[in-house]
């Protein structure tokens, strides 16, 4: 019988320009780019990535997934030479690698500080929270190549701020700093600098004290209904609704509130 392997199981020997850390107490995964100066984020980088988010998904040992950088910047974008060199078909991949945190069906925080260009915008735009300071500078600078975003930049900005707004970032190539961004809906919150990994570390601890299954819940419901009619979008919420009436951690919520406790969600 033939033997199936998926990458993920030789992957942490491969890692391209990042790496994972682990901490089982915290049900915390950090996914970091570590490629200094600027973790440019190569081509090969984007499949693994892809992959990565995959096998934490499956791990139940995580409950949330941080994607942080080292150094002042968080990614000055793209590896470009990398573009001359990919296939059409390599090349019609990369929005649906760069995708995979919203496809994960946990939480993902990105936290960003310094230069967070291109693909490494893309990517953050594709996390479910995004924590920047007054230092973080978000960018899609493609039009100074001759090109546009490739990996849901310019469609992921534009459900978020407006039509108007992203052709001024996109056609313009223009540097929005942390605070505007927050100002803007981009950024869930802009902090200090030297608040950042405390505002995340709060973030997480937050995140893990809700129920798992209602978290996946809220995230999957949002997600497919972003583009859905509001009729459909309440249909959709009241079936999700319905469906947590049934279980444990809807009971346990309900009793503890009564009880005027803590709850001890267990996913199920």
């Amino acid at each position: 019988m033939h033997d199936l392997r998926h990458p993920a199981l030789t992957l942490a020997a491969a890692f391209d320009g990042y790496r994972v850390e682990i901490d089982p107490v915290r049900q915390r995964a950090d996914l970091v780019l570590c490629r200094p100066p600027f973790n440019v984020i190569s081509m090969p980088q984007r499949e693994q990535l892809r992959i990565t988010f995959e096998a934490l998904e499956a791990d139940e040992a995580v409950r949330v997934i941080v994607v942080r950088a080292e150094g002042e910047h968080f990614s000055g974008g793209s590896d470009i030479r990398g573009f001359l060199q990919a296939t059409p078909e390599h090349v019609s991949r990369l929005a649906w690698n760069v995708a995979a945190p919203a496809r994960c069906s946990k939480p993902v925080v990105t936290a960003a500080r310094g230069y967070c260009f291109g693909v490494g915008f893309e990517l953050s735009l594709a996390c479910d929270f995004r924590l920047v300071t007054p230092t973080t500078l978000y960018a899609l600078p493609e039009q100074k190549l001759g090109q546009i975003p490739g990996s849901g930049g310019s469609a992921r900005l534009q459900k978020m701020v407006g039509i108007t707004r992203t052709k001024d970032i996109v056609m313009r190539s223009r540097r929005i700093p942390g605070p505007q961004a927050a100002n803007w809906g981009v950024a869930s919150a802009c902090v200090p600098d030297r608040e950042l990994e405390a505002a995340t570390d709060a973030l997480v601890d937050e995140l893990r004290r809700f129920s798992p299954l209602a978290q996946r819940a809220a995230k999957k419901l949002l997600n497919d209904t972003e583009d859905s009619p509001l009729s459909i979008a309440i249909e959709l919420e009241g079936h999700c609704y319905s469906r947590l009436r049934s279980s444990d951690d809807f009971r346990n919520g309900v009793e503890a509130f009564q009880d005027k406790r803590k709850p001890n969600f267990v996913g199920t």
